[in-house]
């Protein structure tokens, strides 16, 4: 519907790539017609899409004030807390929300949400569909535009909260339309699969007889042969007789490789959305689901996957949601600590050496446990270590 918006709603130029994609582009060398919806019914697309969304909806968003002397400190009075972490709308938790933002960066490449104001305060963010139009007006705004219940919403660029995914331009570029060679592979793989076992793994082939029939006998051997030994539910065993040979034509699956294939394919979408095929349960030739070498590739799907989406939504967040005034003093961020807290021992050795080091106070470290201050916590504390010989048992201060 946003395509035919984008091509339909406005006078159409040879320079319009939105035509092209619309009668040509769309055509995939298998044949398939390719959709976010057939997209999403691949399981590797699907968990690919899942744990992106679910990863990045799951953390915590802070708003930060900067300090004069560098430090940035959580406020948690400020309007935008409740907003973006708790609730930004009236049905929705935060991890709803999120979650669908980033299933469209996933799929159509953008996410978008309605900003609903009282006087001058943002109070709520309403989710919008992934095929919202976008359109650049004469004057250099962007209008918005969708169905909402069969009744066309037009909105100005002020009351759209916009994440744009990898691209260069007015929106995002969408993962399944640039992908859609490798997802009408994948799916005509499934459906090659599912019709092979749907007909439990019968062959195709020709009855051959050793001499040449009259259309009585024709008719005849098609209801005893044909009909009988080629329906889903025909028998297992049959009796050929007369002569009667059974020449199969089709390609056998270890041929076609389909095994292969439809491992190749879960790493191919893999690879278009950045997700480790390991993160989703797909090992590797050779590779385990345990060990140092899993928790390196997690760890750089969190950094080279992960953060950049994450920065993206911070910095929309920046320019659309806050004005230029709060920029100057707050910042938006995702509480990046949320992530490692699966691994305990990893985190008590972090805690541990910044703590040593005077880097942070034991309720810094407790705040982020979600543990109660405790008295004398604030201070800053060090290890003496490497001092004189002719200093040591001396009390400090002296």
């Amino acid at each position: 519907m946003g395509l035919w918006n984008r091509i339909f709603g406005r006078k159409l130029t040879a320079r319009d790539s939105d035509l092209y994609e619309y009668f040509d582009g769309g055509d995939t060398w298998s044949g398939e017609t390719v959709s976010t919806h057939g997209a999403l019914n691949l399981s590797a697309f699907w968990a690919c899409t899942r744990v992106t969304a679910q990863t990045i909806a799951s953390l915590s968003l802070e708003v930060m004030e900067r300090r004069a002397d560098g430090a940035r400190v959580r406020v948690a009075d400020h309007p935008l807390q409740e907003l973006l972490d708790e609730a930004p709308n009236a049905d929705q938790t935060s991890i709803e929300f999120w979650e669908g933002r980033v299933l469209g960066l996933c799929t159509s490449g953008n996410g978008f949400a309605e900003k609903v104001f009282q006087g001058d305060r943002l109070i709520a963010l309403n989710p919008m569909p992934f095929d919202t139009s976008v359109e650049r007006l004469k004057s250099g705004d962007l209008r918005y535009s969708f169905n909402d219940r069969g009744k066309t919403i037009v909105l100005p660029e002020k009351k759209v909260f916009h994440l744009k995914a990898f691209g260069d331009g007015d929106v995002g570029m969408s993962p399944v339309s640039y992908a859609r060679q490798t997802i009408g592979t994948s799916i005509a793989s499934e459906r090659a699969a599912g019709q092979m076992f749907g007909k439990g793994m019968r062959a195709k082939g020709f009855f051959t007889f050793p001499n040449q029939l009259s259309q009585e006998q024709r008719e005849q051997a098609k209801k005893n042969f044909a009909d009988r030994y080629s329906g889903p539910n025909a028998p297992g065993v049959g009796i050929l007789e007369a002569g009667v040979d059974f020449k199969a034509v089709n390609i056998t699956p270890r041929d076609a490789e389909l095994i292969m294939n439809r491992r190749f394919n879960v790493e191919e979408i893999c690879r278009w959305l950045g997700v480790p095929p390991i993160i989703i349960g797909h090992a590797g030739e050779g590779q385990t689901m345990w060990g140092t070498g899993v928790s390196a590739i997690m760890q750089s799907w969190l950094n080279l996957g992960l953060r950049s989406q994450l920065k993206r939504i911070e910095k929309a967040i920046a320019k659309r949601i806050m004005t230029p005034e709060e920029r100057r003093r707050f910042k938006v961020r995702f509480n990046y600590e949320d992530l490692l807290r699966g691994d305990s021992q990893a985190r008590a050795a972090f805690y541990t050496a910044l703590l040593q080091a005077g880097v942070m106070t034991i309720n810094e470290v407790r705040r982020l446990e979600g543990l109660p201050r405790v008295v004398g916590g604030d201070e800053n504390r060090t290890q003496m270590q490497n001092v004189p010989i002719a200093d040591a048992g001396k009390e400090t201060g002296q």
